[in-house]
């Protein structure tokens, strides 16, 4: 388990992730281009090209399916952003059916969640983000005791109807909690390494020429590399360059502030 929180923390970082996986890769090659010194490499060829091309096939489909699950992800982490916006301003028209005292309450409780809601994608912070998430159960225990109150002391299809409304914007979260924590498998990454460690020792062991092979033996770690930075990249809900930026919500925060 502490092993898993180390990758996971270490993921959250992609720049870091691109440093080491270009450095690991870079002396992968470079040990195979040692062990490749003066031996006959003639009579090996044709295997060696075979066992090289089937190697890079299957990092390269590696790397495609861990780049489609990371893209998967994100595109998942999108959707859950409008859906919550969709559920909190449906339930804010929906207080328009309860009194006025208990319709107030609930809109006032909306507005602050929804500032919460923005801020979790915005954070990068994860201790910032464990107390945002605390606000947000406390937020939520004051809107659902407010349906309840009004469920209990009238009960009607109507106040049913807002209770639903309301069920819905709690469910909502929980889907967003759900697909933040739905990373990609460290076993995956353990993989896709192992895959590419094998691939440079190949490729470092097949130069011909010790001079040609410093400025070639880069380029393969290299591009492996910057795989490896979108792929985490992607796959990082608080992390890296490509951020989920909740526009849905600031629009809704803004309509609910001037409504």
């Amino acid at each position: 388990m502490e092993d898993d929180c180390e990758m996971d923390n270490l993921l959250d970082y992609p720049p870091l992730v691109f440093v080491l996986s270009f450095f690991v890769l870079w002396l992968s090659a470079a040990i195979g281009a040692l062990f490749s010194r003066g031996r006959d490499l003639e009579k090996i060829r044709e295997n060696y090209g075979f066992i090289v091309a089937a190697t890079l096939t299957l990092l390269a489909l590696i790397i495609g399916f861990s780049f489609s699950m990371a893209t998967n992800r994100y595109d998942q982490r999108k959707n859950y952003e409008e859906e919550e916006a969709n559920a909190i301003g449906t339930e804010y028209l929906r207080a328009d059916l309860l009194p006025a005292a208990d319709a107030a309450r609930i809109r006032a409780l909306l507005v602050k969640y929804t500032d919460q809601r923005i801020l979790f994608y915005r954070t990068r912070d994860k201790s910032r983000v464990a107390q945002i998430d605390a606000r947000t159960a406390q937020l939520q225990a004051g809107l659902w005791s407010v349906v309840r109150e009004s469920a209990e002391s009238r009960p009607a299809p109507i106040i049913a109807l807002v209770a639903s409304g309301m069920n819905d914007v709690l469910n909502s979260q929980g889907y967003t909690q759900a697909v933040f924590w739905n990373r990609l498998p460290i076993a995956a990454w353990c993989l896709m390494a192992l895959i590419a460690i094998c691939s440079n020792l190949l490729a470092g062991f097949g130069v011909k020429d010790i001079k040609a092979g410093h400025i070639l033996l880069p380029v393969l770690p290299l591009v492996v590399s910057i795989a490896f930075l979108l792929i985490a990249d992607l796959d990082s809900p608080h992390g890296g360059f490509i951020r989920l930026h909740p526009q849905n919500l600031e629009s809704l925060s803004e309509s609910l502030r001037a409504h």
